[in-house]
């Protein structure tokens, strides 16, 4: 027999075999003749009836099935072969079923996907697993659809269309009829929702329910971004006018409700160019030379009641969405922006975290609460951090954002100099505790009228967002604890961030050291102060974005619980997000919560919190997706101005298609297709995160240096092609 024949022959065998599994277990209580088994698999001439017998035979021999009753086969009963999973396609249009509890994804080929799409929740059945190969299965149904929506472009017939959808991971165009057209025109980018997909057809059929614009667009690519995750760029009108609508005005009955903080020195720092304000800090010298530091924050729940329209939006979106261009927010204008932010010489009502702090930043006292403020002043950080580096509150043009000069109270000046000088005690503390410090370097874009991106700048953690920061976090910290140490025990809403992933570390270390640096495994607290170590030692040099990045991948994703386990990253026991009700759901139940156990409340019922956390935890991933895809899109579009120019990057990621390169001056990361690379025929070497030339042995290692030029942009697919120039010797 040739081995091409036998290959067919043994690949035959195989199917028979795992059909024998799938008709057995399907249907675990029920006996099956081997005709029965041959007619439900397909099996019709003599050749593979006899092969059937004899599997049957062998099979039953290893126990691995049983004869009940002579003639009548059935699946081992402990044998549990069906799994729920959730689906995540390749970009080859294969798939890994991730299923909770198991070790190792199930592989499933693009011909067994059974119309799952990716992120489906799926049941699959696991084939009988084979020595030294994958674990391997089939679908057999889809128990829940991810998305039924899906951005793609117009493919105009004469009586009908196409979708072609944007996602690589959709590999399916979708079929709309004539009448569920809704005006797109051909080429045009849409939304279009699946409705049916009958089982004798090759697409599934559509109906187009949003036209988003030609591709290519500033606005069409934005509202893109958000529709493939599912998020929205408006409120539904009745949404807006229920909010409009809204008592906004501050009562007497109310204030005296209320702890009056009116008196107290407040004011706010922010970016200069936001809109809200939903975090203040008021400060008090007490007669005793302590100090009473307010955290106020808008009292965002005396507005938004629950079950009501307005409540349940603001729950669906979860988060605001922080786009290169835009703010998409989690409340209405009225909210958001007007009676919600803390803007300077307006009432304001607040709910509060108040402390009492001595000299070394040791809490004395602390009360927790419904306030009423009234700010006294609004900075921007590069004033605040111009009073921290100077000492005085004279402010230059320059840094100033009323225009001109100006000058800051002497009282002003004193509480942001006692406060810095706080905020680094309680710093330098964490970090003693094993807190991690991720100062990563965020990219921000200057836009012009039009939303062209004019340069790119990146944004820097400096002292005065330090000490914002750090009186968040003790107030989120204390807030929590507050809580979590209660008896008995009552539901709440915590942040929490469990321990890196070891594997994740070591490969981390092994990367690193390509670059002279190593981590400490000797215990928790050794591997937090290396890390720490290492993110100091990479600042300023070429390698910081990448070791940055591949350090913050190690760590596991924070996530919205009511199981608290504490936040590794923090080095807290307890915390939680109270600080930021305009733009996050958890921290409005977090408000909502504290009042209710203030106020002497039963505990929460826990399933339907953890609910809301799983929703909320989910939200934000999908959010901080679409920020990281508009990021992308103005790169590309930034990159489209600078095709005849050469630059210096650095190989940030390395697989077998080609290598990815971050520009170093404007951390725009395009691809080199190994295709395109001129001089040798070029192998990718997983084990060395290098690809290296067969003939020549030149590699190009994750970390090198090298020079590139813009290939090409494709702002529809958000993707950067880069042309290899060589390496930066």
């Amino acid at each position: 027999m040739s081995k091409k024949k036998k290959k067919a022959r043994n690949h035959r065998i195989n199917e028979i075999t795992k059909g024998i599994f799938t008709v057995l277990e399907k249907d675990p209580k029920k006996g099956f003749t081997y005709k029965q088994i041959a007619e439900r698999i397909g099996v019709t001439d003599a050749n593979e009836r006899n092969q059937l017998i004899k599997k049957l035979t062998q099979l039953k021999e290893k126990k691995r099935i049983l004869e009940e009753t002579r003639g009548h086969f059935k699946a081992v009963p402990s044998t549990k072969t069906y799994h729920t999973g959730k689906v995540d396609i390749t970009g080859r249009g294969n798939a890994y079923i991730i299923v909770e509890g198991m070790d190792e994804d199930v592989f499933v080929p693009f011909n067994k996907l059974k119309k799952a799409f990716h992120k489906d929740t799926v049941e699959v059945y696991i084939f009988p697993k084979r020595k030294g190969k994958k674990l391997e299965g089939e679908i057999t149904k889809v128990l829940e659809r991810n998305k039924t929506s899906f951005v793609g472009i117009v493919d105009m017939q004469k009586t009908f269309a196409f979708v072609r959808p944007s996602d690589f991971r959709m590999y399916t165009d979708i079929f709309v009829p004539k009448e569920k057209i809704n005006g797109a025109q051909d080429g045009d980018k849409v939304i279009v929702e699946i409705t049916e997909w009958p089982d004798n057809t090759d697409s599934p059929f559509g109906s187009i329910t949003d036209v988003l614009g030609k591709p290519g667009e500033h606005q069409t690519e934005i509202h893109s971004i958000l529709a493939e995750y599912g998020l929205p760029y408006e409120f539904p009108n009745e949404v807006e006018q229920y909010a409009n609508k809204i008592d906004t005005s501050i009562k007497p009955g109310e204030i005296a409700k209320r702890r009056d903080m009116r008196k107290v020195l407040t004011f706010t720092i922010d970016p200069k160019d936001a809109k809200d304000f939903d975090d203040a800090l008021s400060f008090e010298i007490l007669d005793n030379g302590n100090y009473e530091i307010g955290i106020h924050i808008a009292d965002v729940s005396h507005y938004l009641k629950p079950d009501t329209l307005l409540d349940d939006e603001a729950y669906n979106r979860a988060t605001s969405v922080y786009l290169v261009d835009r703010v998409v927010p989690m409340l209405p204008e009225v909210l958001s922006n007007n009676a919600c932010s803390l803007r300077p010489n307006e009432e304001k009502y607040t709910f509060s975290a108040i402390f009492e702090l001595n000299g070394k930043a040791q809490i004395q006292n602390q009360w927790f609460g419904r306030t009423v403020i009234d700010s006294n002043e609004r900075f921007a950080y590069e004033e605040a951090q111009h009073i921290i580096e100077n000492g005085n509150g004279s402010i230059p043009d320059e840094i100033s954002i009323r225009g001109g000069a100006y000058t800051v109270s002497d009282d002003v000046v004193k509480a942001t100099l006692i406060m810095d000088k706080l905020a680094k005690i309680m710093r330098d503390k964490r970090m003693q505790q094993g807190a991690i410090s991720f100062d990563k370097v965020e990219v921000r874009f200057n836009l012009n009228e039009n939303n062209e991106p004019e340069s790119v700048y990146f944004k820097e953690a400096k002292d005065a967002n330090k000490l914002i920061e750090e009186f968040m976090l003790l107030a989120n910290r204390k807030v929590a604890e507050f809580i979590g140490k209660q008896k008995p025990k009552k539901t709440f809403v915590y942040r929490t961030h469990a321990d890196p992933d070891e594997d994740k570390l070591i490969a981390l270390n092994s990367i690193i050291s390509r670059f002279g640096h190593k981590l400490d495994f000797k215990d928790k607290k050794s591997i937090s102060a290396s890390l720490n170590q290492l993110l100091e030692d990479v600042k300023g040099k070429k390698e910081q974005n990448l070791v940055d990045t591949l350090a913050i991948r190690s760590m596991s994703k924070a996530i919205y619980t009511t199981d608290n386990i504490g936040h590794y990253g923090l080095a807290f026991d307890y915390y939680t997000h109270f600080t930021s009700p305009i733009r996050r759901y958890p921290d409005v139940m977090v408000h909502r919560l504290l009042q209710h156990y203030l106020d002497n409340g039963a505990s929460a019922k826990e399933e339907v919190y953890e609910d809301k956390c799983k929703h909320s935890s989910d939200m934000e991933s999908l959010a901080a997706n679409a920020e990281r895809d508009s990021i992308k899109y103005m790169q590309i579009k930034f990159m489209q101005d600078h095709q005849d120019q050469e630059f210096v990057g650095v190989i940030s990621g390395v697989t077998e298609w080609g290598i990815y390169v971050e520009i170093i001056e404007n951390k725009c990361e395009g691809m080199v297709r190994i295709r395109d690379i001129k001089g040798d025929y070029f192998i990718f070497d997983e084990k060395e995160y290098a690809i290296v030339g067969e003939r020549t042995k030149q590699s190009y290692q994750l970390g090198d240096e090298v020079i590139v030029m813009v290939k090409n942009t494709d702002l529809i697919k958000r993707h950067l092609d880069f042309s290899l120039i060589g390496k930066n010797e």
